[in-house]
């Protein structure tokens, strides 16, 4: 025979059970997977907190991606997680298509060191002034480029004719590096222009017009066990702080390693005592009404 007070019983059960699921925090990661049409992976990352900290800052995430150096924010067009390599684009940069004013291309020191341009991108320096240290004491820096000229270059592009039309010659050009750029100015340089080229090594034989016009940069991971927190369930990402490595579980569960069990069980192992005691007067009333019945 049943009691009484079965049906209140069971109205507590209800109530109390509708509050433990609604006070059960939502398993989501607080770093964002992706910006735009972008993935967003380790050791990158745009929220506080997410990827590893020696990229911390580097990235922007607004209506697009942008990677912020001293010198200004660049566009990311692509970046490629197996070949460790990403394609920024210079708003400001002369192309064969669009002549631009004078512009500078700075990295910081820890973007040199961890992020720099890869081997296969090219600083072309342009309508260089014969007095140019590039031209003269510091000739070596200049190199030859898949067998590509600066008439070619003068004569292909139509933002580029100018400047044959202006002198009534091909003014110097300089095929170069990275390191040429960022330890002198456009100024010192004495090139009125400059356009970066990438994925160099397979342009011989191939006109100005269909080039690969942006600057490619090459990063390293940091060997911090990221991919045992991945297989966990978690996300990569540091301790702002300390800097000191975590495992993000979740928005507020935090590990060194990995999670426990996923990234589920890591939360429901740190809930707050309110929630703990709710689920515990849920276990009691359960038993009562066990007994009841």
């Amino acid at each position: 025979m049943k009691s009484a007070l079965t049906p209140f019983i069971g109205f507590q059960l209800t109530v109390l059970f509708t509050l433990q699921l609604n006070l059960l925090p939502a398993v989501s990661l607080p770093c964002r997977s992706f910006c735009g049409t972008i993935p967003v992976k380790y050791p990158f990352g745009v929220d506080e907190g997410c990827g590893a900290p020696q990229y911390k800052g580097m990235l922007n995430c607004s209506t697009d991606l942008f990677f912020l150096t001293p010198s200004g924010n660049y566009k990311v067009q692509s970046i490629d997680y197996d070949k460790k390599t990403m394609v920024v684009y210079d708003p400001a940069m002369s192309t064969c298509s669009i002549l631009q004013p004078h512009h500078d291309f700075l990295m910081s020191d820890i973007q040199s060191a961890m992020i720099p341009p890869a081997s296969d991108t090219v600083f072309v320096l342009l309508n260089c002034s014969i007095d140019s240290p590039v031209l003269n004491h510091y000739k070596s820096l200049c190199f030859n480029f898949s067998g590509h000229s600066c008439d070619e270059l003068y004569s292909a592009c139509t933002s580029f004719k100018l400047f044959h039309l202006l002198s009534n010659s091909s003014p110097p050009c300089c095929f170069t590096g990275y390191d040429t750029v960022k330890y002198m100015s456009m100024n010192i340089l004495d090139c009125s222009h400059y356009t970066s080229v990438y994925d160099t090594d397979g342009l011989k034989g191939i006109g100005p017009l269909d080039w690969s016009y942006g600057i490619k940069l090459s990063y390293a991971i940091p060997d911090t066990g990221c991919e045992r927190c991945t297989r966990s369930g978690g996300t990569c990402g540091f301790d702002t702080q300390t800097e000191g490595t975590l495992c993000i579980c979740s928005s507020s569960t935090n590990s060194t390693r990995e999670c426990a069990g996923g990234s589920l069980a890591s939360t429901e192992g740190n809930q707050s005592p309110l929630k703990r005691s709710f689920r515990v007067l849920l276990w009691v009333l359960a038993a009562v009404v066990g007994v009841i019945l």
